[in-house]
């Protein structure tokens, strides 16, 4: 047994676990209510968006999830409002179709 892998190992899964609990707070973009009133509207939200246009979501990634995060350290939610800022994204769909989407909604 290796102690110092194990104590690495284990430091290593208390960062994973805080990474996925910060892009679960990031993928709120402007927050619960905002998307509450989108849905209310009849409207999805940009991450629902691209969701919708790729052919399998398990295979794809979001770039830059966290380039606002942290910005506006000073505001009562602690991150910049990020639902308008996704980077990029990469899946099985046609690249080009994704990009030419993104454009058009003003996210690239």
């Amino acid at each position: 047994m290796d102690l110092n892998f194990n104590k690495n190992e284990d430091h290593n899964k208390l960062l994973v676990t805080d990474l996925k609990k910060r892009f679960a707070q990031v993928k709120l973009g402007g927050g619960q209510k905002r998307i509450e009133k989108l849905h209310a509207e009849g409207k999805m939200t940009a991450r629902e968006r691209i969701d919708y246009l790729l052919d399998d979501k398990a295979n794809s990634i979001e770039i830059g999830a966290f380039v606002g995060d942290g910005m506006y350290a000073e505001q009562a939610h602690g991150h910049c409002e990020v639902g308008h800022s996704i980077e990029g994204v990469v899946g099985k769909e046609s690249l080009r179709r994704i990009q030419e989407v993104l454009n058009r909604l003003g996210l690239s």
